[in-house]
């Protein structure tokens, strides 16, 4: 269990560490992340300025830690707690590869952003949707692996 609460507060501090990090690009992140065309895109890119695109760009390594963590502790607390134990079965051999599934989603998000911010990119516009359903994908088994968890620990607390 300490390597599981390791990983949450590893993954809770990145995850905080980032929003402050990133707080100052107006539009934010989850914008450019549900920018699933070129034109899209290019509309929040091109309201940042060189040092904003340069903060934005600088984050990935952090960002890519961040998903280590909450993809291992997704794996470590369905595996390793007891948390979903009266989860029915199917839950219970789904509910473990939710959060590394997302990391993974997370992992090609953040490989196609590094790519379509490097430079201005042209006739590529499935990448650009490629990546806005990377982070929808993303962000929904988060939302879902957080609603088991809630769900979960509520009936634990009954």
């Amino acid at each position: 269990m300490p390597a599981t609460v390791i990983l949450g507060v590893a993954a809770l501090l990145l995850l905080l560490g980032l929003g402050v990090y990133l707080a100052p690009l107006e539009p934010g992140v989850l914008a450019l992340q549900f920018a699933a065309t070129p034109r899209a895109f290019g509309l929040v890119i091109h309201l940042w300025t060189a040092e904003q695109l340069a903060l934005y760009r600088s984050h990935f390594a952090a960002d890519f830690a961040l998903l280590a963590c909450y993809g291992a502790f997704g794996w470590r607390l369905s595996r390793r707690t007891p948390l979903f134990a009266r989860a029915p079965a199917r839950a219970r051999k789904l509910l473990p590869w939710t959060l590394p599934l997302a990391a993974a989603f997370d992992a090609a998000e953040n490989a196609l952003h590094l790519w379509l911010t490097a430079e201005p990119r042209f006739g590529v516009a499935p990448l650009y949707l490629a990546s806005a359903s990377c982070a929808a994908l993303k962000w929904t088994l988060l939302l879902g692996f957080a609603l088991a968890a809630l769900h979960a620990w509520s009936g634990s607390k009954q």
